[in-house]
């Protein structure tokens, strides 16, 4: 008995199993891998806020005028605040790798609008000419302004959890850089004869391209959507013009002349907002095995 009792356990050992495999659970498709849209709004301001007007003499007829021409030059040299800032908004397009459980890299391209990004200041002096009882007026204005901005830029970013994303961007920008500057010169109350102008504006606009660093949050709220806080410095690098001639005359000899040149730099700060949707196109699809 004890032989056929052991003998019928080793039969039954070798029997098949009835009990089924382990289902097989796939791996969730990575949460950020793909491409996206969306739509951004925020602020923007100068963080360079000065605009530079110098004057310098390149006409002189006689050492005697030298004292004018250096009046014209001093007065005719000077900075205005020219602070600009405003609204910005405009839409993105990038795509995300998430290469594992807590990395992910890529690339974005947006366009800005930005509204009321300009400001003008003006200074007015009155000095005394280098002949007693003249006066030397001088009057400066200027402004300047973006009209967009657009950025080309990678990204880097650390999952915090799953769906909230720590990133750092950089990359190109350009954008539509203008400046202006009004120079108006004279001796209001000048002997007969004799006569000291100079009025005329310079501008400055032209397409620039520069560069632009930041950082952000995003934030994965509803599936395929997200949510974004995001901040970039830029900097479109500096611009100069030539603004005006100014000429002093005892009609009909010109006696000394002067030109006036402006200089801003157009960087600055943003910060804003943006909602995404994310396409998921290039994910690759899950094989299941068993």
């Amino acid at each position: 008995m004890a032989l056929a009792l052991a003998a019928g356990s080793a039969f039954a050992a070798d029997l098949p199993s009835l009990k089924a495999p382990p289902a097989y659970v796939p791996p969730p498709p990575p949460l950020w891998t793909g491409f996206h849209v969306g739509l951004n709004a925020g602020g923007t301001w100068a963080a360079s806020t000065t605009t530079n007007f110098a004057s310098a003499p390149f006409f002189i007829n006689d050492v005697e005028n030298a004292p004018w021409a250096a009046a014209m030059a001093i007065t005719g040299t000077g900075a205005l605040s020219t602070n600009n800032g405003g609204f910005i908004g405009g839409g993105q397009l990038g795509y995300d790798w998430q290469f594992n459980d807590r990395f992910l890299a890529g690339i974005e391209t947006d366009v800005q609008g930005l509204a009321g990004a300009s400001n003008r200041a003006s200074a007015l002096t009155l000095v005394p000419a280098p002949v007693a009882g003249l006066n030397l007026l001088t009057s400066v204005s200027s402004g300047k302004s973006l009209d967009f901005l657009g950025t080309a830029r990678a990204r880097l970013g650390y999952l915090i959890t799953p769906t909230l994303l720590a990133y750092a961007t950089g990359g190109l920008i350009y954008g539509q850089a203008t400046s202006t500057t009004n120079f108006f010169q004279t001796v209001p109350n000048d002997d007969p004869g004799f006569l000291l102008i100079g009025a005329s504006q310079g501008r400055y606009s032209q397409m620039r391209v520069g560069w632009t660093a930041g950082g952000g949050l995003e934030w994965m709220f509803w599936p395929q959507w997200s949510a974004k806080l995001e901040y970039l410095f830029y900097d479109l690098g500096a611009g100069s013009y030539p603004v005006a001639v100014a000429t002093d005359w005892e009609l009909p000899e010109l006696l000394a002349a002067t030109a006036t040149q402006a200089r801003t730099r157009f960087d600055g700060h943003v910060v804003r907002v943006g909602v995404n949707y994310h396409l998921n196109w290039g994910v690759a699809p899950v094989v299941a095995k068993y």
